[in-house]
């Protein structure tokens, strides 16, 4: 029988070499950063139980539900179907990794030191339809400040400080924060007497996808919104301010003529964020050309356990991606009864972002092994030689490998260069050692025990392709 071709998943990424090349470079700069800032870093499982994971928002179509082959075949002997299997609390794959770290606190909260600061870089799933810069399997790093009774507000400027420096050391395109808060938000909704916020806010989020005609029927008709209070609700989400107008997007709020106790304090904590995180950044050598922040009265993040400050970020030339990084603060998320644990985090969809501009030639790895040298080997009477020369270079953390074969030394060479492997090294009849750069031809002597590439070739390097990113 032929074999046949294996058939590619849709919504199920997987890169070539150099690719991964650059998604690694990106994870090590996000790993330092975090570092830097004082993030720990911790690793969830990939289930929860399906029940605690449908409480979280309106995200019940996009679960992925695990079951047992053998549990499926049982029941589809007794007649028991998939319906009747949801029903019990079945396990389920993380669609993010907030849910996750929430039980993560609970459970371990008499180990952890408060506040809690910590970093995760794992994969997710979602069952969307698969299409440009959306997947069913994707990669997404977090970070997030949890505390224990009380989180102080200022947190919400640090966290995406950790995404302003990440942003620093990437070649990658400007990001726009967009930056909101809900409870200014709820707080003008309760101005105009409208009582189901909530559901208000879930058809507001939904107006990059369906715009505002759309959005406003929906909260005429399904949520039951009057018309002048719809029309209010747009005219609020159609506002926004950069930092240079930062006073002027809270006079603008209060223009719409609302008033109520937690939209002035929603206000408050939105202008001490925008102000706070584009004067840190700044501060820390992140000018506004590469990371702006921006007062967007329109973000209101889908899922419910937001309570105040929430995130959004577009990378400048690829918005139709939409938002590839967003989060916010979760005051109730945890809470074992006794102790509530409020936290304030972001997350940058890692895959999200990479693809498209990988998919696009835009970001190019250097060369796609990290091998920085290739020795030569004369002949396989003489390849304990060179395995020693590797063993030499690599116990100094110089990436390394043997020819595979005692080819012609052209071959060799030719070997090396279509991995694009800068050096290739020869030992010589007499014992002594020389080194080739591949690029330049330049061939020296060299001796194992000191000789080292030059800085820049010891690891592969991650450049953007094309026009300088704007």
């Amino acid at each position: 029988m032929a074999a046949r071709t294996p058939r590619p998943l849709s919504g199920y990424p997987e890169l070539l070499p150099g690719e991964q090349v650059v998604e690694d470079h990106l994870l090590q700069v996000l790993r330092d950063v975090a570092a830097r800032h004082g993030f720990a870093h911790v690793e969830t499982r990939a289930v929860e139980p399906l029940s605690v994971l449908l409480r979280k928002g309106e995200i019940d179509k996009e679960v992925y539900a695990v079951r047992r082959l053998a549990e499926m075949t049982a029941g589809t002997a007794t007649g028991e179907g998939a319906e009747g299997a949801l029903a019990d609390d079945v396990l389920a794959l993380h669609y993010d990794l907030t849910v996750p770290f929430a039980r993560y606190v609970l459970e371990n909260a008499g180990k952890l030191l408060f506040p809690f600061r910590r970093y995760q870089v794992q994969k997710v799933w979602r069952g969307e339809r698969p299409q440009e810069g959306r997947f069913r399997e994707f990669r997404q790093a977090d970070v997030d400040v949890v505390d224990a009774g009380a989180l102080a507000p200022h947190h919400e400027v640090e966290v995406p400080l950790v995404l302003a420096d990440v942003l620093a050391g990437l070649p990658l395109p400007p990001l726009v924060l967009q930056v909101n808060n809900r409870r200014l938000v709820e707080g003008f909704y309760r101005g105009l007497g409208v009582e189901d916020t909530a559901a208000v806010m879930r058809e507001v989020d939904k107006l990059d996808k369906v715009g505002p005609e759309r959005v406003r029927a929906s909260l005429v008709g399904a949520v039951g919104l009057g018309e002048r209070e719809a029309d209010a609700a747009l005219r609020l989400a159609a506002l926004t301010a950069d930092r240079q107008a930062g006073t002027g997007f809270v006079a603008a709020v209060r223009g719409l003529g609302v008033r109520d106790d937690l939209l002035e304090q929603g206000l408050d904590e939105l202008a001490a964020v925008v102000t706070g995180v584009t004067d840190q950044a700044r501060a820390g050598g992140v000018g506004e050309d590469r990371f702006r922040v921006v007062a967007d009265l329109s973000i209101t993040r889908g899922l419910d356990y937001y309570t105040g400050t929430v995130y959004e970020s577009r990378m400048t030339g690829f918005e139709h991606l939409g938002s590839v990084s967003s989060g916010g603060r979760y005051d109730a998320l945890a809470d074992d009864g006794r102790t509530t644990y409020p936290g304030v985090g972001i997350s940058l969809g890692v895959t999200r972002l990479l693809v498209p501009l990988l998919q696009r030639g835009l970001l190019r790895a250097s060369r796609p092994t990290p091998t920085a040298v290739l020795v030569a080997v004369a002949d396989e009477e003489h390849r304990p030689a060179s395995a020693a020369v590797a063993a030499a270079l690599r116990a100094r953390g110089v990436a390394t490998e043997i020819a595979p074969t005692a080819a012609r030394f052209g071959k060799q060479i030719k070997h090396a260069d279509r991995r694009s492997v800068p050096f290739v090294w020869f030992v010589q009849e007499d014992g002594t050692h020389e080194v080739k750069d591949i690029r330049s031809g330049e061939q020296v002597a060299a001796d194992p025990a000191t000789w080292a590439p030059p800085a820049e070739d010891l690891r592969p390097s991650v450049r953007w392709e094309g026009d300088a990113p704007a």
